[in-house]
């Protein structure tokens, strides 16, 4: 499978949450070609600051895994992370970030800093951007306007 076939999985989870009213990010975790963990925003649903995509999904990697450290794996998702997620994935020792739109307000991952790919922190993350980056900001921008209008 490619990257665009994993981003339209991690589609998906964002659509879930469109429909709970949580702001549409959705995240896959893979490893070996496979898909380990899934999951989407529930900051409403669960009252957690951080319960963002990318940590709900880190924690159910590690959890099946039974390992914090996520070597080799993955991670998809529609939204390019803020510095918590990011930091969280160089924590996780994730291999590789493919994500959707950028984020100019909160990007860490190139748009405001760099934080998976600083040279002074331990480990680097492989990052792939711009994977179906407009039917990413399209669902963003839908569910922001909509927001707007109520």
């Amino acid at each position: 499978m490619n990257d665009e076939t994993f981003m339209h999985r991690a589609l998906l989870e964002a659509k879930k949450a469109y429909l709970k009213g949580e702001v549409p990010v959705g995240a896959i975790i893979t490893l070996d070609g496979q898909v380990i963990a899934r999951g989407h925003n529930r900051r409403e649903e669960l009252q957690d600051p951080t319960a963002h995509a990318e940590i709900l999904v880190i924690r159910e990697a590690s959890e099946r895994l039974r390992s914090w450290r996520l070597k080799g794996a993955t991670l998809y998702v529609t939204l390019e992370p803020c510095s918590m997620c990011a930091g969280a994935l160089v924590l996780a020792r994730v291999a590789r970030l493919v994500y959707g739109a950028p984020d100019p307000k909160s990007g860490a991952a190139g748009s405001i800093m760099n934080l998976v790919e600083h040279e002074a922190l331990n480990h680097r993350l492989d990052v792939t951007s711009g994977v179906l980056q407009e039917e990413c900001a399209t669902l963003l921008r839908q569910f922001f306007s909509e927001l707007r209008d109520v």
